[in-house]
């Protein structure tokens, strides 16, 4: 199982978003992908995103202003 981070801080949706999916296309399923983001909708977004992939989102958690999301790719 590999595990990455990907420092999205800084940018703006749809972008956060984008460059997870690209990432997870050179995943295997059990990998797991961290995401620090600040973009506000970011939560609900990665929420929906997972929803709608198949993926596992496993922790969403807020300090000083970043996200952190943590995805287990299906």
């Amino acid at each position: 199982m590999n595990k990455i981070t990907l420092d999205l801080q800084g940018l703006k949706c749809p972008l956060p978003i984008l460059r997870t999916k690209k990432a997870l296309a050179n995943m295997a399923s059990g990998d797991i992908i961290t995401v620090l983001a600040t973009d506000a909708g970011a939560p609900e977004d990665f929420a929906a995103f997972c929803k709608h992939t198949g993926h596992e989102l496993l922790e969403n958690n807020t300090e000083d202003g970043i996200f952190t999301l943590i995805i287990k790719h299906k």
